[in-house]
């Protein structure tokens, strides 16, 4: 971990908004769900949300550019159940949709805890989020084509997220709580540490966040192989 590699993390990590989401409503083209998450990454989303399609979800890695390493994706049975996971969590929801009731995108508040709802692309957002959203978002189209590409139209709202957040200054600070950032530090800073414990259903053992490297590593691992293999006697 280089003193530069280390600055970069810190500083993405330093403006991570943990208040900003999106979710969406069963995409299916893995193109456009991998784009969206790189969208994610990209303006300073810490998390987002899916409801995956029936067939199943696999994000090409080309598309996602390395973004699902960054962006936390939480996965839900259905989107009563995301609806209902955001709204205790106190978010507004704006569901990208064209409707009687849908405003201009720029017109609403991203500044307040929010989810973007993206629908997939024959159906738009299913009627029962439609239902739930607090606001319905277009964004004005002045061409002959009536619709944006789902994964072009995140990315365009998402843009105006981060500029209303930027002149609220809420990326002048660190916002992510601090289990919360440790628990990133060192997903990011030991990829190779993270997936043997992940693999192996193992706590994350103390990270040093002034260096990003373990602060016992050589005693934290044999105390792992004296915890599985206690049969062993140490040598």
């Amino acid at each position: 971990m280089t003193p530069e590699r280390l600055a970069r993390i810190k500083h993405i990590l330093d403006t991570r908004q943990p208040d900003l989401s999106v979710l969406t409503d069963q995409v299916h083209k893995p193109r456009n769900l991998s784009a969206i998450i790189r969208s994610c990454d990209a303006f300073g989303l810490a998390s987002m949300h899916v409801v995956w399609p029936r067939e199943g979800f696999r994000a090409f890695r080309k598309t996602a550019g390395g973004s699902y390493n960054w962006v936390t994706t939480h996965t839900h049975p259905s989107m009563d159940d995301a609806v209902s996971t955001l709204k205790v969590q106190g978010h507004r929801l704006y569901a990208a949709q064209l409707s009687d009731r849908a405003v201009d995108y720029r017109e609403v508040d991203f500044t307040v805890p929010c989810t973007v709802i993206m629908g997939n692309e024959v159906d738009g957002v299913s009627a029962s989020a439609s239902d739930q959203a607090d606001e319905h978002i277009v964004i004005p189209m002045m061409g002959m084509v009536e619709s944006l590409n789902v994964s072009s139209a995140c990315a365009i709202i998402l843009a105006e997220a981060q500029r209303q957040r930027k002149l609220a200054g809420l990326f002048d600070h660190r916002r992510l709580p601090d289990d919360e950032y440790m628990r990133l530090l060192f997903r990011w800073c030991q990829p190779t540490v993270k997936r043997y414990c992940d693999d192996r259903n193992l706590p994350y053992p103390p990270i040093d966040p002034e260096t990003g490297e373990l602060v016992d590593g050589v005693a934290w691992m044999r105390e792992v192989r004296r915890q599985r293999h206690p049969h062993l006697a140490e040598t």
